[in-house]
């Protein structure tokens, strides 16, 4: 008599294993069609294009002796030829020379005063985005002016100064922070 309960017990068991086996993969092929599975979602991407100056040197070599006292401003522009709107920051790279530490440098759109100091200090490591957004399609003519201080006086005879003049932008969409990568 106990053969047929033990029997009944086993078949129940086996059914039952079976029945939750089934279970188990139809929720993992639910489960796995419905993460793959994303239907009117689009994506785009967008391309990020700034335009500084038709890439011409602002200043060019040996185009100004400084001498103590002297300030030279130079007119260019910046221009977002993307498909959304950015922030934007203007820095100097490659810097090289002793003047990089002597010149003190201004750059302004009209009247607001966008970036200034020591061209040393205006590297893409040490510069945040501009506090306006350059909007789709804008042209921005800005002013960049180089001073060179009375103060620094003779010691700086003979000193140089090279470097590169560039822009970064990135996406104001999705980016509050203005985070550049």
């Amino acid at each position: 008599m106990s053969k047929p309960k033990t029997m009944k017990k086993l078949t129940s068991s086996v059914a039952a294993i079976i029945i939750l086996a089934v279970c188990l993969c139809i929720t993992t092929f639910a489960l796995v069609y419905s993460t793959v599975t994303v239907d009117n979602n689009l994506f785009q991407t967008g391309e990020i294009k700034i335009n500084l100056n038709d890439g011409k040197p602002v200043i060019t070599e040996r185009e100004y002796l400084f001498e103590p006292g002297m300030t030279v401003e130079k007119n260019f522009f910046i221009e977002n030829q993307g498909t959304w709107d950015v922030y934007y920051k203007l820095y100097f790279d490659n810097v090289e020379g002793g003047l990089a530490d002597v010149l003190d440098v201004e750059i302004r759109d009209g009247d607001t005063v966008l970036l200034g100091g020591k061209i040393s200090e205006l590297t893409k490591e040490q510069v945040g985005a501009a506090d306006d957004i350059l909007k789709l399609k804008e042209r921005r003519e800005l002013t960049v002016s180089f001073h060179f201080p009375e103060e620094a006086g003779n010691s700086t005879q003979n000193l140089y100064l090279s470097f590169d003049f560039k822009a970064d932008a990135v996406q104001t969409k999705n980016n509050p922070q203005r985070l550049f990568n």
